[in-house]
């Protein structure tokens, strides 16, 4: 590829991974192409169609992902190592809604989290394995709890967005919480849960995202 055409579709794939996380799956390859600052014809010079685009945002996001994960088993500390991947990770749904839709979407769904786990749950049970190990991680808490736990604070994360788009660190710390095993005092939790008009105009704001 020459480096023109590879600077193109770095800024294409790029504008993608932004446009994606700040408005979700519902935009088109023209949207994509006014963002980068290129010729619609570029970008389907690259890409046939937008689930091509949308493989090679996923691809990204999975390597970032199990990079993440490799660094925080590096953490001397295993409870440290585990709060800094899975902080990580539910920061990552939290404020990127396009990968949430993938991974959870009803055509190919299944695939995404097959993929997701081949490439990151090595890792990820190293690092579960250390702290339940070590006496910080509750006996019973398994690997595969981590995905379910995740996807419970990238959906408060989700219906909280156009209100407070860091309340979801509250849950977070409330999950970190029933995990642990030992007596350690815990820190005070972040934040404030949502008023009720907060609430209110939260769930205004999913169903105005529904139609």
């Amino acid at each position: 590829m020459r480096a023109d055409a590879a600077r193109n579709q770095q800024r294409i794939l790029s504008s993608a991974r932004e446009l994606f996380a700040t408005r979700g799956l519902d935009i088109t390859l023209d949207d994509v192409a006014e963002h980068a600052g290129v010729g619609v014809g570029t970008v389907y010079r690259r890409f046939a169609n937008k689930q091509e685009l949308i493989d090679g945002v996923f691809d990204h996001n999975i390597q970032n992902l199990a990079e993440q994960a490799e660094l925080a088993f590096n953490n001397p500390d295993p409870w440290d190592a585990l709060v800094q991947f899975f902080e990580y990770a539910c920061r990552n749904m939290a404020i990127n809604r396009g990968f949430g839709e993938v991974v959870l979407g009803m055509d190919n769904g299944l695939e995404r989290v097959a993929c997701m786990r081949e490439r990151v749950q090595p890792a990820v049970e190293k690092i579960v394995d250390r702290a339940r190990q070590s006496g910080a991680l509750r006996p019973d808490v398994e690997s595969g709890d981590f995905l379910a736990l995740i996807h419970m604070v990238e959906a408060i994360a989700d219906f909280a967005r156009n209100v407070n788009s860091e309340v979801w660190r509250r849950y977070f710390a409330l999950m970190l919480d029933g995990l642990r095993a030992d007596p350690t005092t815990r820190p005070p939790l972040p934040g404030r849960p949502l008023s009720d008009s907060e609430v209110e105009m939260a769930k205004a704001g999913c169903m105005s995202r529904r139609r």
